[in-house]
């Protein structure tokens, strides 16, 4: 086995696993914090395998498989799965400390927050609808990555509103509450003191802030939304991409020499490039090269993408602990290659499997494909625009895989001399591929094994020195169906030499020339809006069109329709709201929370360096679903305290302030939980990176935002109502 592509998927696997490992130790440290109390949190992350083993089980009824997509959706909602779990023993926590018994906190705190754990899991797993809008490879990618965290969440949903409250009642009495919270006693003791203390201290503080915003709630509202509107003036600063670069651990290298180029002489041409990647990675990190030169005039050239005797292709493989990445080897290969070897035409790609699936098969991301009928005129405007492409800043390489100028023979077959000796056209053509090539072509014969019973093919053609120049050509003797001796192919037929296309492709029934175009970076947006920039100022002969196709296609598609799915996931969103909380003002104001959160993506992911691609949008889809339920839980619990009659201020106040223990703990569990997703910590980490810098990105914002934001506008769109009338529950 020269190539194995399973030990990528094999090792991104695992890198998966060790990044959620880490994540869950993280965030139950930091719920440990919170809480104080090993019980308690033992109880909380009895959500996350409950909660994996009902998606898997409906995964497996469904026909799936257990996929690198579908790790990575419960990666992704592992931080995610225990935030039901959170609130629910946050409010019964809360109970306790008043001195309630342990089943009735167990009691109360859960049927108080079952409207807004109920909505946030409606909310998180309905934002998921934009998968079924996506394009292509993509859709099916995140159709199961989509599937695995709606699943999980709903079957967390199930265990918070019944195992948990159960737990505390049997196991969490209100004395191991007071055992855990009393005086401190050895060092992890004095650490929670120390961490509570400090809480309150800031919880003193926000009450003081918040009590300042509320005092002009108009404003707050006004200037805290503007700022995070204003944030989207920076998009165009952001690069865009269609799938996150991964490493494959390998690349590949097209090497094209001058056209009519010997394939010996190709031969050395490679040895030179072998002996430039050999200088370029260490021997520590090289595992093997591998290289393909030329083609056999056979059936077996459908399987290979060189084209004539000028071509080949070379490929790398790196070791499994190489320390460089495949990208930055390229690019130093890269740069050797086009100093010592400038008459060459080189074309870097990874190879890998993961480029393969996105580009469609394509060898290139871009794909500029100039079609006509005209091919010559079809050449040389592929040719132009190749070499104004050329001169964009981050094009790393360009390439035209045809050629129509090799030097070719055409034989003019004189069908008068050829009749005189017995021979047809049919006749003369089929001698000499036989001679040339084999009679496999054209006249394939099977030989039984009569032992065996196995057949084998029988091929007939001329030993390889037996032709050596055009002399031997010509001496070729024909032999015709009803001929008695043979004749001379020169006897009957005209050799002259001509420039000929190395292959003819055709799109759509046109004969194309492409031009291959590959991005230096990730980012494939700007390079494409400049390719479509220059493709319309060009000015093409008549009958000759361009289209450009590849990965950015898919991109194109995916980023129009994924922007609609995500609006109706929106509308979708504020109708169930609408629904369960009975008001068409409160989902309002509960959806307030998302443009502070998409503006918090933005500058993350700039600051970061990270593109905006189908994975970062994905994140970008989790975050919307947490932060608005981070929302619900100050809005629902306000409707609330205004039910039993408090006046709006200090219901608005009061619970914000109650509230913002559980926000800050299931949004900080999900920021723990994914900091070593967004660290790329190993082989294939690189794929997941977007998606957990956007949740991050957005929560980050969104959080400090938003317990401002929803509160005050909360009391400004409620102030004319009668503060002293109880509102009906929802």
């Amino acid at each position: 086995m020269v190539f194995d592509q399973s030990i990528f998927v094999k090792m991104a696997i695992e890198n998966l696993l060790h990044e959620g490992a880490i994540g869950l130790v993280l965030t139950g440290l930091m719920i440990l914090l919170f809480l104080g109390s090993f019980r308690a949190t033992a109880a909380v992350f009895l959500s996350i395998p409950l909660s994996a083993l009902a998606a898997f089980l409906a995964i497996a009824a469904g026909g799936g498989t257990v996929n690198t997509m579908v790790l990575g959706g419960l990666a992704l909602a592992f931080s995610r799965l225990i935030d039901n779990s959170v609130v629910v023993l946050e409010n019964v926590f809360r109970h306790l400390e008043m001195g309630e018994p342990a089943e009735v906190a167990a009691e109360k705190g859960g049927s108080e927050v079952s409207l807004a754990v109920l909505a946030a899991t409606l909310t998180t797993a309905i934002v998921f609808f934009p998968v079924i809008f996506l394009y292509g490879v993509s859709r099916f990618l995140f159709t199961a990555l989509a599937m695995s965290v709606i699943l999980s969440l709903l079957a967390s949903y199930l265990v918070a509103m019944t195992v948990v409250p159960l737990f505390c009642a049997k196991l969490l009495g209100s004395g191991h509450l007071t055992h855990e919270h009393g005086e401190p006693t050895g060092w992890f003791g004095r650490v929670v003191s120390n961490f509570n203390r400090y809480f309150e201290k800031m919880l003193r503080h926000y009450d003081d802030t918040l009590g300042r915003s509320l005092l002009r709630p108009a404003v707050t509202t006004v200037g805290l939304v503007g700022a995070s509107l204003l944030c989207f003036a920076f998009y165009p600063l952001l690069g865009v991409a269609f799938f996150p670069r991964t490493d494959p651990g390998q690349f590949v290298i097209n090497v094209k020499a001058p056209s009519g180029t010997r394939i010996e002489n190709t031969e050395q041409y490679v040895r030179q490039v072998e002996d430039i990647v050999k200088s370029v990675v260490p021997p520590n990190e090289l595992g093997m090269i591998v290289s393909n030169i030329g083609l056999t005039p056979d059936f077996s050239a459908i399987y290979t993408s060189n084209s004539a005797p000028h071509t080949a292709f070379v490929q790398v493989s790196l070791q499994q602990d190489h320390k460089v990445g495949s990208y930055e080897y390229m690019e130093r290969v890269r740069r050797k290659l086009s100093l010592q070897l400038p008459q060459l035409s080189a074309y870097f790609q990874t190879g890998g499997l993961v480029d393969s699936v996105l580009n469609m098969g394509l060898p290139a991301p871009i794909d500029v494909q100039v079609s006509g009928n005209h091919l010559k005129q079809t050449y040389a405007s592929a040719q132009q625009l190749a070499n104004d492409i050329r001169k964009l800043d981050g094009v790393g390489d360009v390439l035209i895989p045809q050629d129509i100028d090799y030097p070719a023979l055409r034989l003019d077959v004189d069908r008068e001399k050829a009749s005189l000796v017995g021979l047809t056209q049919k006749e003369v053509v089929d001698n000499v591929i036989t001679a040339l090539t084999s009679n496999g072509m054209i006249a394939p014969n099977y030989w039984i094994d009569p032992k065996s019973g196995n057949p084998y093919l029988l091929t007939v053609q001329y030993a390889e020195d037996e032709v050596k120049s055009l002399n031997d050509l010509k001496q070729i003797p024909l032999r015709g169906a009803n001929s008695k001796e043979p004749t001379p192919l020169d006897t009957v037929v005209n050799i002259e030499t001509i420039p000929t296309p190395t292959e003819v492709d055709h799109y759509q029934l046109f004969r194309s020339i492409d031009v291959y175009v590959s991005p230096k970076t990730e980012d494939l947006g700007r390079i494409s809006r400049r390719i479509d920039q220059i493709v319309a100022q060009h000015k093409l002969p008549e009958g000759v069109r361009v289209n450009v196709r590849g990965s950015v296609e898919s991109m194109n598609a995916s980023f129009k329709s994924f922007g609609l799915g995500l609006i109706l996931a929106v509308v979708l969103v504020y109708l169930v709201l609408v629904a369960q909380f009975a008001s068409f003002i409160d989902p309002f104001i509960i959806l307030l929370a998302v443009p502070p959160g998409l503006a918090g993506v933005l500058l993350f992911l700039l600051v970061t360096g990270t593109t905006l691609n189908v994975m970062s949008l994905m994140g970008v889809v989790m975050m919307v679903g947490i932060v608005v339920s981070n929302s619900i839980l100050i809005v629902e619990f306000t409707r609330q305290l205004r039910a039993q009659g408090t006046s709006l201020r200090e219901a608005t106040a009061v619970a914000s302030r109650l509230r913002l223990r559980p926000v800050l703990m299931t949004s900080l569990a999900t920021l723990l939980g994914l900091i070593p997703m967004a660290m790329k910590l190993g082989t294939g980490a690189e794929a997941y990176a977007p998606l957990a810098r956007s949740i991050i990105g957005g929560l980050l914002v969104s959080v400090v935002v938003t317990v401002y934001l929803v509160p005050a506008a909360y009391l400004w769109i409620h102030r004319k109502e009668d503060t002293a009338a109880p509102e009906v529950a929802a």
